[in-house]
């Protein structure tokens, strides 16, 4: 199809069918997105709050796939985006673009096997106990009414996708009636093959113009070599700042009793009974190791946990090695036995050895982190995380395709270099890209189009790419104020303050309500709603007490209320209007000093020549604050302030970075102001001639 409308066109349409207006930023982004893919050069864009980024680059990829009879992957890190895009915007756009198109465009939903329900193993569940017996009775009995919920299910969804399954069940109740990946048996020989539901959405994922996953899937479809997604050379990236951690989240090991426990437990349905019983004592020894090591981060392994996990390592091969290569042509029952003990088995083993390498190289080093994790009424954990991802997103994800990264938020301190070198990525193409933008791109298969001088990568193996910002539409100066607590004491580690509760109480006396309080631990979140009640006769709502969408809900519906909760809810709260005019953060969001994988990475940084702090902690707090403090302002029309009660934002010689991080909201430091404006905004005092 040659002879395509341009994307400019494509945009103004489905912007006025849908009944939109036209917006710089947004024309901007599309055009940017269509020259990036059109020169396989992978682009960076910042689009604030209101730009209307999805469809900039749901346009340019559409097009891309019906030009190329291809398929275009979008990713996003939320559920809540992935619906929005499946069930809104898509389906609107598909309808607004087809006239000019010939053919109505096609997309899908892809996601990880595990989200789906499998026939099969719903109708093993019963007798596949495996953690189930680990667990107290009144545990299981839960588990035994949610299974029976999710046969009933199975008999009225068309989907079998989780996300569907309203309201849900446990993870626990869930593992029961799906597999993993590396679980399944394969549809050839599975006797509910032809009724799987992953296997439809794969199906249903083929030749389609758009197929939306989401990050967790995009990194395994990196990492293992599942070739799970359809065949792809364009991405788009949206919440690119969530990339690396759930990257980082896919690549991380565990071990633990139970995972021990588990695995041998299925090998004993396969094998001698003393090779089973070899690995189950091996759990139980590595428990014991567990109960004296100290919580936290691992930098040398002592002798007596270093042999705990290589009991279990052998015992693991042990297994493996009894279970033996497949015999051939099996029962769908014996097969599907033997792929789930398979896949314990290897998953143990080999974070077993993970977890033994990782000690080999000299600290300095080294490229996994190890810690140990203790929770009060939970068995303790082993893991092993990679210090950096962006090798992997560097050869994996920006090696052979054209990658479009989007959010709102992704300069950190002014620039794009701190989320660039997470992601794997070197310079940004400046005067270089300037001058080839005024030549026309390369011709498919031409010299130079797999990824030389003319490509997506620079002769020393570094992507080419280029950051653009598109701005946003609200006038951040005259819409929000950023207030500085810096009269209060620096915040403590035993909770909230007395000055920081009266801090509180003002402000939202001053808002008549109106309020989302951010707080950097859930401690502090439910503290301040418990002493606040007491204080307030504004409606108080904490996170915890209720699902976060009904909190969300009954927040947005009654003006006065107050919502409270942590960094889970900072993503997750879309608000305009006017029951929203005052977000409070209490303190900046550091990572906590004793997080083993944050220290990790900062003592990494700064063994090599960096500024560990600058580069980890401040960088991570930096992304979170930005985050949190966007809540404020989510239409044109709004109008609020946002209340850091951290002084440090505005003492400290990092919080310039900090600040330059954040939209540029007018700053005050008077608290004076800052209530005025919130008595102006409730309509408590008339407003200012």
């Amino acid at each position: 199809m040659a002879d395509l409308p341009d994307v400019p066109t494509l945009l103004d349409t489905a912007v006025t069918a849908l009944g939109g207006s036209r917006r710089d930023g947004q024309s901007t982004m599309a055009a940017a997105v269509a020259d990036s893919v059109d020169r396989r050069e992978h682009l960076v864009v910042q689009a604030g709050t209101g730009t209307g980024k999805s469809l900039a680059y749901l346009v340019p990829a559409i097009r891309r796939a019906m030009e190329k009879d291809t398929t275009v992957v979008i990713s996003t890190a939320t559920i809540a985006l992935q619906n929005q895009l499946i069930d809104r915007d898509l389906p609107r756009l598909a309808q607004a673009l087809k006239p000019l198109l010939r053919r109505e465009p096609t997309f899908a939903v892809l996601k990880g096997r595990r989200n789906y329900l499998c026939r099969n193993r719903l109708h093993t569940a019963a007798d596949d106990s495996d953690e189930a017996e680990l667990f107290d009775p009144r545990q299981l009995s839960s588990l035994g009414k949610q299974v029976a919920r999710l046969h009933e299910w199975a008999e009225e969804t068309t989907t079998g996708d989780r996300d569907e399954l309203v309201p849900g069940v446990t993870d626990l109740a869930w593992r029961q009636v799906s597999v993993a990946a590396n679980e399944c048996m394969g549809a050839r020989i599975c006797p509910f093959g032809q009724e799987c539901f992953a296997e439809f959405a794969r199906e249903e994922a083929k030749g389609v113009d758009v197929v939306v996953t989401n990050h967790a899937m995009l990194s395994i479809d990196m990492t293992q070599g599942n070739h799970i997604l359809p065949e792809h050379d364009t991405i788009m990236i949206d919440e690119a700042h969530e990339l690396v951690d759930r990257a980082t989240s896919v690549a991380t090991g565990t071990l633990a009793e139970r995972t021990v426990t588990v695995a041998a437990k299925r090998a004993g349905r396969l094998i001698e009974p003393v090779l089973a019983e070899r690995l189950t004592e091996a759990g139980e020894g590595l428990a014991l190791m567990f109960a004296d090591a100290p919580e936290g981060r691992i930098d040398h392994i002592d002798d007596a946990l270093a042999g705990a996990v290589s009991v279990v390592r052998d015992a693991a091969a042990a297994c493996v090695t009894a279970i033996g290569p497949s015999p051939g042509e099996q029962e769908a029952e014996a097969a599907s036995e033997r792929r789930l003990a398979l896949a314990a088995l290897t998953e143990v083993h080999d974070t077993a050895v993970r977890v033994l390498e990782s000690f080999e190289p000299a600290l300095r080093d080294r490229t996994d982190v190890v810690w140990l994790t203790k929770i009060p009424g939970r068995r303790p954990t082993l893991s092993v995380a990679p210090l950096a991802v962006g090798g992997l997103l560097r050869e994996k994800l920006f090696g052979d395709r054209t990658v479009v990264l989007t959010s709102a938020t992704l300069t950190l301190g002014g620039s794009f270099s701190a989320l660039a070198r997470q992601w794997g990525l070197g310079r940004e193409v400046t005067q270089e890209a300037a001058e080839r933008a005024a030549a026309p791109p390369p011709a498919e298969g031409a010299e130079g189009s797999e990824g030389d001088e003319d490509g997506p990568h620079r002769a020393a193996g570094e992507p080419r790419w280029r950051a653009l910002d598109v701005g946003s539409p609200f006038d951040h100066a005259r819409s929000g104020i950023l207030y500085v607590a810096a009269h209060l004491p620096p915040p403590g580690r035993d909770g909230l303050s007395p000055a920081y509760l009266d801090e509180i109480t003002e402000l939202i006396e001053a808002a008549d309500g109106r309020t989302l309080g951010l707080f950097s631990s859930m401690r502090a979140a439910q503290q301040a709603a418990d002493e606040l009640r007491e204080r307030l006769d504004h409606p108080l709502l904490c996170q915890g007490e209720d699902s976060t969408g009904q909190l969300v809900r009954r927040f947005s519906e009654d003006e006065n209320a107050c919502l409270f909760g942590t960094l889970s809810l900072w993503q997750g709260v879309d608000v305009p209007g006017p029951s929203l005019s005052l977000v409070i953060v209490d303190r900046i969001p550091f990572p906590r000093p004793d997080d083993p994988l944050a220290s990790a990475r900062q003592r990494s940084v700064a063994a090599h020549g960096g500024n560990g702090f600058l580069s980890v902690a401040a960088t991570h707090a930096a992304l979170l604050l930005a985050q949190g403090t966007g809540r404020l302002l989510r239409s044109t029309d709004d109008r609020g302030v946002i209340a850091v009660l951290d002084p440090r934002l505005a003492t400290a010689r990092y919080g310039g970075f900090l600040r330059a991080s954040l939209p540029p909201y007018w700053g005050t430091t008077d608290p004076e102001v800052a209530r005025s404006a919130l008595r102006r905004l409730s309509g408590r005092t008339a407003p200012a001639a």
